[in-house]
């Protein structure tokens, strides 16, 4: 469990580090948009490989329902937070409600860390190894993720203790995510087991789809379609 912990830290790390980036130096929006893509598509590599055909070889029907329900649980979940004032929280340019909907921002910001999170563990109690494409997949898309969400932000009027406070809060989500991850795997039969990777199998896919994904297309340009299907057969080559 502590290995999975200190795994979640590690990868969630690189929030901060992206954050202090936006602080200090602020690169192009064009790299910022490129190097999500490149993430995202690394970590859509690692949903298909690493958890809906691990999930699917031990119990498909599990799998699938989980897939479902995790999807539509991230789906209802972030339709609340938007609707609260975080729907700005991944955007580069801001919105104009970020003050009135500072709840909103911290909880929608950490439940996009929780299922890349609760994986790294699950995966490290499955196959006793962490899978190095969601490590690589969620280090590399969470740099540009954290950068671009801290200039959004920051142009709120957000300053930047507050700033890095709301990452810190993040990471330590993910740290107890990815120990939870480890423990319920432990906890469960195989079949539920299968329903838990399913389920946060969707969860990441619509957080993905609906937070990194559009970011990446607006920052990056047309290109962005080629650094993901780049970071897809990366995440496919290292699984």
């Amino acid at each position: 469990m502590l290995e999975a912990a200190l795994w979640g830290l590690i990868s969630a790390g690189s929030l901060l580090l992206g954050a202090a980036i936006a602080l200090l130096v602020r690169p192009r929006n064009r790299i910022v948009g490129l190097t999500i893509a490149f993430g995202a598509g690394a970590l859509i590599a690692a949903i298909a490989y690493e958890l809906v055909l691990e999930g699917f070889n031990t119990s498909a029907g599990k799998a699938t329902i989980g897939f479902v329900g995790g999807a539509f649980a991230f789906y209802l979940g972030d339709l609340l937070i938007d609707r609260r004032g975080g729907h700005g929280r991944k955007s580069m340019e801001g919105a104009p409600n970020l003050a009135e909907g500072a709840s909103a921002i911290v909880l929608g910001t950490v439940l996009d860390g929780i299922p890349e999170s609760f994986v790294l563990g699950a995966s490290l109690r499955i196959d006793e190894a962490v899978p190095v494409a969601v490590v690589v997949g969620v280090f590399v898309s969470n740099v540009p993720e954290a950068l671009s969400a801290t200039t959004g932000l920051r142009q709120g009027g957000w300053p930047p203790g507050r700033l890095l406070a709301l990452w810190s809060a993040v990471v330590a989500a993910s740290i107890v995510a990815a120990a939870a991850g480890w423990w319920v795997l432990g906890s469960v039969d195989a079949a539920e087991g299968a329903f838990a990777l399913g389920f946060a199998a969707g969860a990441l896919l619509v957080m993905l789809s609906d937070t990194m994904i559009p970011e990446a297309f607006a920052l990056g340009g047309r290109e962005a379609g080629l650094l993901t299907a780049l970071g897809f057969a990366l995440g496919f080559g290292l699984s």
